[in-house]
């Protein structure tokens, strides 16, 4: 049994929750603690119902760390899916700990630098300046935009990509965030940048990446934040000694 404190305490100073800014609905780090003792790491991308519910069948008290926590749509009464969620959590004696930007921007763990390496993104190097933090990796990359998507498309296990192809058909610069960064393609291309990765945009976006001759793609939401979680899953249960597991509970965005 390890001391939820301890990893608890690791993982703050390594993540600097509290030093990187975020939105206020993330509440970065333990958001429900347990009794103090931890014999497994569990990692998911969403604290949704039936995540917490599989990672509580595990039978023995665990840390699970999430990208996206329990309080993402704000204040909540305890009742319905919400009440279910924290009395599954409780009753297994499942410790929650969430990380968002600090663990997307995190330069070995975060989910840039490990879709950056898995796409062989040459010496990327931060961008795209949001409250003294940069968000996002950009980096060179040579072969064609068809190319791009396919790596793309094995980089996040084999799913969709879609493509607005505004820009030029061979890559010169890669300009990448993950999850939802969609709506900023104008400030991406503003950049210098052609082609911009992320997850999931707005509408608008594709019309607005044709117009301005840049390249939009996009591999999912989901699909680009699953990196972060398992890598820092796998480095905390490696520290500590425990097992560890991921639950792949896919939303298809």
């Amino acid at each position: 049994m390890t001391a939820l404190a301890e990893m608890v305490s690791f993982l703050d100073r390594e993540l600097r929750i509290a030093e990187i800014p975020d939105y206020p609905a993330a509440l970065n780090g333990l958001q429900l603690a347990n009794d103090g003792g931890v014999k497994r790491v569990v990692a998911a991308v969403d604290a949704s119902l039936a995540v917490v519910e599989e990672a509580a069948a595990g039978g023995t008290p665990a840390l699970l760390i999430v990208h996206h926590g329990m309080f993402w749509q704000g204040t909540q009464a305890l009742t319905g899916p919400h009440y279910r969620k924290i009395k599954t959590a409780m009753d297994a004696g499942l410790a929650l700990y969430s990380a968002h930007l600090p663990l997307d921007i995190h330069p070995q763990w975060g989910n840039n630098i490990q879709l950056a390496q898995a796409l062989g993104l040459a010496n990327p190097i931060p961008f795209f300046h949001w409250k003294d933090i940069f968000l996002g990796l950009r980096g060179a990359w040579s072969g064609t935009r068809d190319e791009l998507a396919m790596a793309l498309s094995r980089a996040v296990g084999g799913g969709p990509v879609h493509v607005a192809a505004g820009g030029p058909a061979e890559i010169r610069e890669i300009g990448l965030i993950t999850g939802g960064a969609g709506s900023e393609i104008a400030k991406v291309a503003a950049e210098g940048i052609d082609t911009f990765i992320t997850g999931e945009a707005p509408h608008w976006s594709h019309p607005l990446a044709l117009e301005l001759g840049s390249n939009l793609l996009l591999a999912g939401h989901y699909a680009t934040e699953t990196f972060g979680v398992r890598a820092l899953a796998e480095a905390l249960a490696a520290r500590f000694g425990l097992p560890w597991s991921f639950i792949d509970h896919p939303s298809g965005l």
